[in-house]
């Protein structure tokens, strides 16, 4: 018995489950709350089961409900790859991409959009900025095509391919004694460190280079974000670890200094990554290709006086 279902009940359908509202859904798709309602209620009308249903004030979304979830954004996907590879076909690069970065990889993946957008003015970007926990969530519940991240998981199926190093380096206010100094990171076991968040990145690294060094980690404040950190540094509320990646601005006002730490710096790596049975469209394909032959390329040509700290 076939379900003669549209595509088009498949994406009002989709949008109802990703934001849990018709409201919303209505909102994001330019149509009415009703017309709508009335595309969901067709739908189940065809599969003869209900896909959602409302408990209090809450919508939720039922067990067929989550499996056509699954396969709507499969098939919706599969179309969406189609028409890129039509395209592509027929000599003109279209698509929209969906991206995930952390906040530390936000300055350098905003250049390489922009060198990339003059290359491919026909695909598009929706760029969000996570915490690790969001770029995991996003890989979990498909809400990114790409992530960029450090890092990656074991326990998820996931493609991952490394593009570019991420070098972390510890910074101090530019008017404490003794900062051209090469010194030993034993040296600084009395000073205090401006943290990340339990859980980040760069707060795993960090827990790890120093325990590698048999040395002791004092903080004295966590933060949410880089940004916040090189301003705690700025202000001597002690010292940080940060990206290289992150510090362009900071050291040209001469807002903070790179220690000479013998030890540093500590040598990460950044991966763009994607589920692993994720539908490759063509938009898909050519930035990630992009990324791994010219991230590096392009951020040492426009910074290249940061290979100094290195």
């Amino acid at each position: 018995m076939g379900y003669h279902i549209t595509f088009r009940q498949l994406e009002i359908f989709a949008a109802v489950a990703k934001h849990l509202s018709y409201t919303v859904a209505a909102e994001e798709l330019h149509l009415s709350q009703p017309a709508v309602s009335m595309q969901v209620k067709q739908l189940e009308n065809l599969i003869d089961a209900k896909v959602t249903e409302k408990i209090g004030k809450k919508l939720f979304l039922t067990e067929m409900g989550k499996v056509m979830m699954q396969y709507a954004d499969t098939i919706l996907s599969s179309r969406e790859a189609m028409e890129e590879t039509i395209s592509s076909m027929k000599g003109s690069e279209k698509g929209h991409l969906n991206l995930a970065v952390p906040e530390t990889a936000n300055q350098f993946v905003t250049l390489l959009l922009a060198q990339f957008r003059i290359l491919h003015p026909g695909i598009t970007f929706n760029l969000q900025i996570q915490n690790r926990q969001g770029l995991l969530n996003c890989l979990k519940e498909n809400d990114a095509d790409l992530v960029i991240m450090g890092q990656t998981p074991r326990e998820m199926d996931l493609i991952s391919e490394p593009f570019m190093n991420n070098p972390l380096v510890i910074i101090a206010p530019p008017d404490r004694e003794n900062n051209s100094k090469t010194i030993k990171l034993e040296q600084l076991v009395d000073e205090e460190f401006v943290v990340r968040e339990l859980g980040s990145g760069t707060r795993i690294a960090m827990q790890r280079f120093f325990a590698s060094m048999d040395t002791q980690l004092k903080t004295s404040m966590e933060m949410p974000n880089n940004e916040a950190i090189k301003q705690a540094v700025a202000a001597g509320l002690g010292l940080g670890i940060v990206s290289l990646h992150t510090l362009q601005q900071e050291l040209a006002l001469k807002q903070v200094e790179v220690l000479n730490i013998k030890e540093m710096p500590i040598m990460r790596v950044w991966f763009i990554v994607h589920q692993q049975q994720k539908i490759i469209s063509p938009a898909m394909n050519i930035f990630k290709q992009f990324v791994i032959d010219k991230a590096q390329e392009i951020w040492i040509k426009k910074y290249p006086l940061l290979l100094s700290h290195l």
